[in-house]
């Protein structure tokens, strides 16, 4: 158990992008996949304004919103669990986009400071909550300076719409932006690692130096983009030795790199979930962890 955001959870918590967009289970099916999370142990659940999927050309209608931002609140509600042990997060600053001519989803930035605040706040609407746990600038949005976009978290969190502020798909500098603006309030930073993607820019060791959590997306390697499966060759050979899938493998070096990350798989369906958190409990050998890559830029796949 580690504090993040004023709460004390395991470092495995659980993703709900693939709950939400393209390729998503039945809404039934995706409540019971967040209950068989929380009831194995799982008390972190991350979410975003814009896990949704749009109905019409653009960024949708307002129906569409939100799906998994409820989704999170239907399955808290119905859960026999202590709701208050679980930490909540969501994200602001970023839309989906469809367009029917092709029918491909993309993904749209628009941290502008009235889109934030407007969309911080409905988000905690749909979580049913007056104030949200940890709230994430989703993206640095290319069409204003980073500064802007922090300064409208920093508010939000100063006027109570979240406890504490997270940055998110962003690289030492904006970090160090972020942390000058967000002083103490800044607890987390969540980027990318896993097998495939070995931060090349480096951001784990600057983030840890800072005192901060480092949460990681697509820890297995992500679903919506193509996946270099080479880079889980090692994994799958300790996989086969122990007798487990590969998945709790990679969860379980990324667990060992260091007590300050976190990890958020997103699971399909029940038997991924507990799948996922059987990662908890295997523990490496100094020569499995030797023969799998270390955190460095420099690594070779």
């Amino acid at each position: 158990m580690t504090m993040l955001a004023g709460y004390d959870v395991p470092r495995l918590g659980l993703g709900t992008l693939a709950l939400a967009v393209e390729g998503r289970p039945s809404r039934e099916t995706a409540i019971d996949v967040i209950h068989a999370a929380l009831d194995a142990g799982t008390r972190y659940l991350d979410t975003a304004w814009s896990y949704y999927l749009p109905t019409v050309a653009g960024t949708g209608t307002p129906g569409d919103l939100g799906y998994g931002e409820t989704l999170v609140r239907d399955a808290l509600a119905t859960w026999d669990g202590p709701r208050d042990q679980v930490l909540v997060a969501t994200k602001t600053g970023w839309r989906r986009t469809w367009d029917p001519t092709t029918g491909r989803y993309g993904w749209k930035a628009d941290a502008r400071p009235e889109t934030m605040a407007a969309d911080a706040r409905q988000s905690a609407q749909r979580l049913g909550v007056d104030t949200l746990d940890l709230l994430y600038s989703h993206c640095d949005d290319p069409q204003l300076p980073y500064v802007e976009q922090m300064e409208v978290l920093r508010d939000l969190v100063d006027a109570g719409v979240a406890r504490y502020a997270g940055v998110s798909r962003v690289g030492a500098e904006d970090i160090d932006i972020a942390r000058r603006i967000l002083g103490d309030r800044l607890v987390a930073v969540q980027n990318m690692y896993s097998p495939a993607f070995l931060d090349p820019e480096g951001t784990f060791a600057h983030v840890r130096s800072l005192g901060l959590a480092f949460v990681c997306f697509s820890p297995l390697g992500g679903f919506l983009d193509p996946v270099d499966e080479r880079a889980f060759a090692g994994f799958e050979e300790v996989a086969r030795r122990r007798g487990c899938s590969r998945q709790r493998v990679v969860l379980a070096w990324e667990l060992a790199r260091d007590p300050g990350l976190f990890v958020i798989p997103s699971a399909r369906s029940v038997a991924e979930a507990r799948e996922d958190r059987e990662a908890v409990g295997l523990r490496l050998t100094e020569d499995e962890l030797a023969t799998l890559p270390p955190y460095s830029a420099d690594s070779a796949v």
